[in-house]
């Protein structure tokens, strides 16, 4: 077994990023230009994006991908392909439009006529003119019967006080003859529902798109794309070329496109069908089940719970068997593996519309986990309240508190994924998203279990490319791309440290997309947002997880090689059936089960688990807590990894062991607040703090017991840590821990100097500062971009050998040289440096050197959703002497 702490230190570490590489044709010396600049940045594989490319599958693309894949191959990179020529994945290369009508995107949909009764030999006109198994008359062509399939006519009685449905109900598609229903109304008020089968529900956006539901339909993406590469590069299968990267395939059956409450129950809403969906729906409803049918957009009661739930159970089933598993089974079988997102967006996750139906189904069949970060979902701060973005307004708790535990849970359950989770990252965030920001959305993703990055991107089009900026090197006209490296390198490092080995967590909650189909719920992220604001971790698990791949071992729950305290069930009004008998069957073999709020009051099917329910009522390790009370009631019962000695909501932890090294990643999410607390860990003995910028390690002063270390924690915003403990860390040297002593502001004259990118290390003289301020004010420079060079002298007195530079304010990456000699960059708070060995008594000459991003001049679209941060360097600059 590796030694993870070894190849780090030995720059051994592998390649976790795979950035996004955009093709619109360009020449072949700008593409291998492009791919050399993004090796340069410390990355070792590409994903290549055919979205802009004008020629897909055609002689110029496949040119362009022999040069992509020899610069790589030259170069010892991976190259990953996105499946499509259009997004979402599902375009199939504009092959389905072609294809036979059977196999293109089929719907379910129902329009409704209300009615009055007693009514003798009335008729009614209804839309669909293609009826169920009837052939066309012989005077009528058959194109005259339109694109729809008669389901089923089902009238309800209504209730004559208030309009509502009663349940009361006859089939009477029987009755309906050349497109015109014949039916003597019954005494009453009846509403007429139509149920039918079309091809033009859904976005007018994928309406060539493939159906997902259907085995052969998803065949056409693998015969058109997946096949063509085979058939080219099968050579480098498995080699240079390692993958496939499905982007944002879904249903979209909904017209309003990213309609993230798309869900049974909304009127007016075509929902997604497939040849198979009758027989699975009369298997699980019985054979009555068209008359059911309408509840799927109209209340009637319990009823409707059931049929819904049952709908999305089947769909999202036939979703992951003929599309996701399909397509990871010919990836693993041609020696190459299948990655990619699904949109979460907005709890979209457990819907319809853009959604898949099922988070964890959706990606059951890829080789890695996976889940994306663009468009500003998560911005520092607005952890709660929303935050408005291009796509209205966030559900910021689920972005910061579900949206990565949703991808990390399934990279651990998984065994084929390998612990291995990966996330699309910075994208559509506008110029104003520099390196800091970046790496606070890396820590956000890494301290949660993330350990495989897709950056969005680099791309070949000439700057500006108007399209989802940031973009990493834009033609040379990114000022801060020659300090990429340095978050690259930190990141490659810290997936390194949280691969190959096992999460530690407390807890397991379970995932509520059943509860949300079966009635009230509650979603999974609530309750792991008060474990993560308590510092309990979890994973996130699905019941057909519980169900078929866990058991209890001394009294924890096993799921692949994690292992759980306790399970926490969020408030659910309704689970499946087997889901309540299994969590009977859990407390009896010793686990602690916690529900929110109350039990579930029936299960999802309708079918009776009364005798479940009231044995989970009074069971001993079974347990009601409220929502808020939950970490309490948890620690009180001793289920936690770390304490702290007070609370600090905003401090989120990792705890990661590898046979001889635990790692805990700890990072401040709060965006101005600096965290001070002391901490007790579940370990004895010497600990080192790991600093993966820098690639060092320091041994931190500790207290310790039989049972627990207790170390002082202080972490600033953006500020990530890193202990570690174990025997992999003996023989390597570290630095001894240390306090700070007296400070020295540096308040002289600073002679200040610009320069853009392209012209970077010339320098022009802007002028002088008596004192330190924003250099984007409107009375300096507040069009600049590019880097501005600070300069001026200080004496120093003390013998310290040790001494730390503090920058204060900066904005914001931050490159200095003290006396002629290279100190370090820093790309974000806090931004403290060392300069041992390289002060001196007497006069010092200081540079500083601070770049902003491209928005001061590239006031782009992005941009305007988020506050503009200042330039340049605003202190206090210190100087304290180490102790």
């Amino acid at each position: 077994m590796s030694n993870r702490l070894k190849e780090v230190l030995e720059g051994q570490e592998h390649n976790y990023i795979l950035p996004f590489l955009w093709q619109h044709g360009e020449e072949e010396h700008v593409i291998r230009e492009e791919i050399a600049r993004v090796h340069e940045a410390g990355i070792g594989a590409v994903c290549v994006e055919a979205r802009p490319h004008p020629d897909f599958l055609g002689p110029k693309w496949w040119m362009d991908m022999d040069i992509i894949i020899e610069e790589a191959r030259n170069r010892g990179m991976k190259v990953w392909m996105l499946d499509d020529d259009h997004f979402p994945t599902g375009h199939a290369a504009g092959k389905v439009k072609g294809a036979p009508e059977g196999l293109h995107r089929r719907f379910v949909g129902e329009r409704y006529i209300d009615t009055i009764g007693p009514a003798q030999g009335t008729s009614l006109l209804l839309d669909t003119l293609l009826m169920c198994g009837l052939r066309p008359t012989t005077s009528q062509p058959q194109n005259a019967y339109g694109k729809n399939k008669l389901i089923s006519v089902v009238a309800v009685r209504r209730n004559p006080s208030d309009g509502t449905l009663t349940g009361d109900s006859v089939d009477i598609t029987e009755l309906v003859q050349d497109g015109i229903l014949y039916w003597d109304i019954p005494e009453g008020y009846w509403r007429v529902f139509i149920i039918s089968e079309n091809k033009d529900g859904g976005s007018k956006e994928q309406e060539d798109y493939l159906n997902p539901l259907d085995r052969d339909s998803v065949r056409i993406l693998l015969e058109t794309v997946y096949e063509a590469f085979y058939e080219r590069y099968k050579a480098d299968f498995g080699k240079t070329f390692v993958g496939f990267f499905s982007d944002e395939p879904g249903f979209y059956n909904d017209k309003a496109t990213f309609d993230f409450n798309s869900k049974p129950g909304k009127q007016g809403v075509s929902l997604p069908w497939s040849g198979e969906m009758p027989a699975l729906l009369e298997q699980a409803l019985g054979t009555d089940f068209r008359k059911l049918l309408y509840l799927l957009w109209h209340d009637a009661g319990e009823q409707s719970n059931i049929v819904r739930f049952t709908y999305m159970n089947i769909i999202s089933k036939l979703y992951a068997e003929n599309f996701c598993n399909q397509i990871g089974d010919w990836c693993r079988a041609h020696g190459v593996e299948y990655i990619g997102h699904v949109l979460e967006d907005n709890n979209v996750h457990a819907r319809l519309g853009p959604g898949a139906g099922h988070f964890f189904r959706s990606l059951w069949g890829q080789d890695m986990s996976g889940l994306d970060v663009v468009l500003w979902q998560i911005v520092p701060g607005f952890d709660e309240l929303p935050f408005r973005w291009p796509a209205g307004e966030t559900d910021s708790e689920f972005f910061h508190y579900g949206l990565a535990k949703l991808g990390v849970s399934l990279g651990h359950i998984d065994p084929k994924k390998q612990g291995r989770t990966m996330c699309e990252v910075y994208g559509a965030y506008g110029w104003t998203e520099g390196l800091k920001l970046m790496k606070w959305l890396t820590d956000h993703m890494l301290v949660r279990g993330v350990n495989y990055f897709v950056p969005h991107s680099f791309t070949q089009k000439a700057f500006p490319d108007p399209d989802c900026p940031p973009h990493m090197y834009a033609s040379g006209k990114n000022p801060q791309y020659r300090y990429y490296k340095y978050l690259n390198g930190y990141m490659n490092r810290m997936c390194h440290l949280i691969s190959g080995g096992r999460h530690v967590a407390t807890a397991a909650v379970i995932y509520h997309a059943e509860a949300e189909w079966s009635g009230d719920s509650m979603y999974f992220h609530k309750p792991v947002k008060e474990l993560m604001q308590h510092q309990i971790d979890c994973d996130v698990l699905p019941i057909d997880i519980l169900l078929d791949a866990a058991n209890v071992k001394d009294g924890k729950l096993q799921v692949n090689i994690e292992a759980y305290e306790c399970l926490v069930v969020p408030y659910a009004e309704a689970l499946p059936t087997a889901m309540v008998r299994r969590l009977a069957q859990l407390a009896e073999q010793g686990l602690a089960v916690r529900f929110i709020n109350e039990l579930p009051s029936r299960s999802s099917e309708g079918k009776d688990v009364s005798a479940e329910l009231s044995l989970l009522a009074n069971h001993r390790h079974v347990k009601v807590v409220s929502l808020d009370k939950l970490s309490q009631e948890l620690i009180a019962d001793g289920y936690y990894d770390i304490r702290l000695a007070k609370n600090e909501p905003y401090l989120r932890h990792y705890h990661y062991l590898h046979n001889g090294l635990d790692v805990f990643m700890f990072f401040n999410e709060h965006p101005h607040q600096t965290i001070k607390t002391k901490m007790d860990l579940p370990i004895q003995g010497n600990v080192y703090a790991y600093d993966a910028f820098l690639n060092r390690l320091t041994k931190l002063n500790v207290n310790g017991d039989t049972d627990v270390t207790e170390v002082q924690l202080v972490i600033h915003p953006y500020e990530s840590v890193v202990w570690l403990h174990g025997a992999d860390l003996e023989g390597y040297d570290a630095l001894p821990p240390y306090t700070l002593g007296a400070d020295l502001e540096l308040k002289g004259e600073w002679t200040v100097s610009t320069t853009q990118s392209e012209q970077y290390p010339r320098f022009r003289e802007w002028g002088k500062l008596a004192t330190l301020t924003n250099m984007s004010r409107p009375d300096c420079l507040p069009r600049f971009t590019g880097t501005f060079r600070y300069e001026t002298d200080f004496e120093w007195s003390e013998s310290s050998s040790r001494v730390l530079l503090e920058l204060g304010e900066v904005y914001e990456t931050a490159e200095v040289w003290l006396n002629g000699e290279h100190v370090g960059v820093r790309i974000c708070p806090p931004y403290c440096l060392e300069i041992n060995g390289l002060i001196k008594k007497g006069i010092n000459k200081l540079v500083i050197e601070v770049t902003n991003t491209l928005v001061k001049d590239q006031r782009d679209f992005l941009s305007s959703f988020a506050q503009q941060e200042p330039s340049g360097l605003i202190g206090p600059v210190l100087v304290t002497s180490i102790k």
